[in-house]
């Protein structure tokens, strides 16, 4: 419990020293109007309380990332503790606050176009398609599992179908109502209950304080076949929304549109993330607690999935009132990450389309088709959807990290605070999806009867990361030409 306990005080003591550095860095200006100041809608512009705001950004950042990926990922054993702690302070929250800052001061822009700003036209389009299906892709994800635990808890009548289809309704309404209308009243109380959940479980980990493992205990992994899952890349993919997660960066326009004040960024995008890095903590902690260690985890995984351990743990330490908020948590954390999912999509779309969205009949233009595409996308099977979410998810957070490293550059701002992040996420996703079961080795031995090793993986993921630095610093040492050729024109003029 020592450890737990020192990392604990890590990542809060990370919010109020790194995270006011990176206010620093980017230059947090509360002189400065937000985009709702100026250009408020009644729709998406809409200002809300700062609280209010925190809240809805954790849920919509959340999901059910810090709990079930937690709980799967612990599996890797200590690496994971640690990853959650420094992987939050060092590349989420400062992930989650750059693009947060460079989407308020670009109007509420949303990712692909903030990604364009910055790495150009080329990439601004992949990015519009890429990010547009992986909103869908979320918001397909996003309706099994609650749709199954409702089934459960209700009569034979309201099965599966039943629920699908209850949710998609609500999915509809999330996206094309005013943001303040239905996400701004049930967020915050869904956004409390999962903190609330985190809270109770946190005190019950030191009642139970002799059951939690040190990190120094067993530091190996522990998956049943580690060779198959080796710590690099397969543990930084599988805890995603605990340590660094690109769906965030999608997330957080929304709330740059409704913050009344950049002061409040920091508390709203880094503050959010280091929340769930610390209800991840919780929860790795708390699954290998309940279940006597790593080996009874993994029995219990493999005889249930994460949403029966969450069940199970919380009405034994909490009670039926625990009990009831951990079925409203895994029910309702999915289904308020797939809403703001295609909330998002519409966003992205409306904004490369340059369709106002202020009118419904504008909303409904850009959202039947997304409605459409989901609905679509829903009717393949939900194993091979979630395995290609994880990855393409961390590409996400490849490309937003690059562009803030490419953005701190160009405005002579210390750019190795998210260049040492964006080259390792680079290294590990790249590493991944060559390595991986679900990743392009599958193609190529399906295909060429080519297999792809670990080794050759790595190399691979090595090399990208190699090429993207060196372009980097190309662009970097053309700008500052540039900028001298600039200089030396101006002098020559006013001469």
């Amino acid at each position: 419990m020592i450890s737990f306990t020192i990392a604990l005080a890590v990542l809060i003591l990370g919010y109020f020293t790194y995270g006011t550095l990176m206010t620093r860095v980017f230059g947090q200006d509360s002189t400065r109007l937000t985009p709702v100041k100026k250009m408020a809608d009644g729709v998406d512009y809409v200002e809300l309380k700062p609280w209010k705001i925190f809240l809805i950004q954790f849920l919509n950042i959340a999901g059910l990332g810090p709990i079930f990926g937690a709980i799967m990922g612990v599996m890797y054993g200590p690496a994971a503790f640690i990853w959650i702690v420094f992987g939050t302070i060092f590349a989420g929250a400062v992930h989650d606050y750059m693009s947060g800052m460079l989407s308020l001061r670009q109007n509420g822009a949303s990712l692909p176009e903030i990604v364009g700003s910055q790495l150009g036209n080329k990439v601004k389009n992949v990015m519009r398609v890429f990010a547009l299906v992986l909103m869908i892709l979320v918001g397909a994800v996003f309706v099994y599992n609650p749709a199954d635990l409702l089934a459960m808890l209700t009569p034979d009548s309201l099965d599966k179908t039943f629920w699908i289809v209850a949710i998609f309704i609500y999915y509809m309404a999330a996206t094309l109502l005013p943001i303040d209308k239905l996400i701004g009243r049930l967020y915050p109380l869904f956004g409390l209950a999962l903190l609330f959940m985190a809270g109770g479980i946190l005190v019950m980990l030191y009642v139970h304080s002799q059951q939690v493992p040190e990190i120094w205990e067993g530091f190996y992994n522990h998956k049943p076949d580690p060779e198959a899952n080796p710590i690099f890349p397969m543990m930084f993919v599988s805890i995603a929304c605990g340590a660094i997660s690109g769906f965030h960066a999608t997330q957080s326009p929304m709330m740059a549109r409704c913050l009344p004040d950049e002061k409040y960024a920091k508390p709203v995008f880094y503050g959010a993330m280091v929340t769930e890095g610390i209800v991840a903590l919780i929860w790795a902690a708390a699954a290998v607690a309940f279940c006597g260690g790593y080996t009874g985890l993994q029995e219990f995984l493999g005889n249930g999935s994460p949403a029966i351990l969450v069940d199970t743990m919380s009405k034994s330490w909490l009670g039926s009132v625990g009990g009831v908020l951990a079925i409203l948590g895994v029910i309702a954390a999915p289904i308020t990450s797939g809403d703001t999912a295609l909330r998002s999509a519409r966003l992205i779309a409306a904004d490369f389309l340059g369709i106002k969205q202020k009118k419904i009949m504008k909303r409904l233009l850009i959202s039947v088709p997304v409605f459409v595409l989901c609905f679509i996308i829903m009717l393949m099977p939900y194993d091979a959807l979630w395995r290609y979410f994880a990855w393409s998810n961390q590409v996400l957070s490849v490309f937003t990290l690059w562009t803030i490293t490419v953005w701190l550059g160009r405005h002579a701002k210390p750019y190795i605070i998210t260049l040492i992040p964006a080259l390792f996420m680079t290294m590990v996703t790249v590493s991944y999806i060559f390595f991986a079961p679900e990743g392009l080795g599958i193609i190529t031995e399906s295909l060429m009867g080519l297999s792809i090793g670990y080794e050759a993986s790595i190399l691979i993921g090595g090399l990208v990361s190699a090429l993207l630095l060196w372009l980097f610093f190309r662009s970097m040492s053309r700008q500052r030409l540039n900028d001298r050729l600039t200089e030396d024109n101006s002098l020559d003029a006013t001469v």
